[in-house]
């Protein structure tokens, strides 16, 4: 991370935040992808559908939730289909929009995927010597800066 020690404050956060997020996603990728075969964003898109009445989406409800756009979520879902582990459906109410619905498979590797998730996450976190008070100051701080 280069950040001029002259910057303000607020340009540092931006930095710093870009950094972190980055190696969080790229430590979580390396972990998910040699345990489970999906990178962190696939986890994301079967995390948000497991949340989602009947564990079903449409692409737009989708890409609301993870932050991409409509397209990206639909390039995202093809290799979860392909594994089974997404299915898509003609919505009964609108045949011109598809609903992703999680698969039996799908709730599985999420499941087996929240324990490597939470194993990186610790490892990651005990490396920082993060105590879980100031993880919890980070988390509420994160929390309301996405406001």
């Amino acid at each position: 991370m280069v950040v001029k020690p002259e910057s303000p404050v607020r340009e540092q956060l931006a930095s710093v935040l870009s950094d972190a997020a980055g190696r969080v996603e790229r430590n979580l990728d390396g972990s998910l992808g040699a345990i489970k075969g999906i990178s962190f964003a696939e986890y994301r898109l079967l995390s948000a559908l497991a949340v989602r009445p009947n564990a079903n989406a449409s692409r737009v409800d989708l890409a609301h939730d993870v932050g991409l756009t409509a397209s990206g979520v639909t390039r995202a879902l093809k290799p979860l289909e392909k594994m089974g582990v997404v299915s898509t459906t003609k919505s009964p109410r609108d045949a011109r929009m598809a609903l992703a619905t999680l698969t039996t498979s799908g709730k599985a590797l999420l499941d087996d995927a929240d324990a490597v998730v939470t194993d990186a996450m610790h490892l990651l976190l005990n490396r920082s010597q993060t105590s879980a008070p100031e993880l919890a100051q980070l988390v509420d701080f994160l929390d309301r800066l996405g406001r």
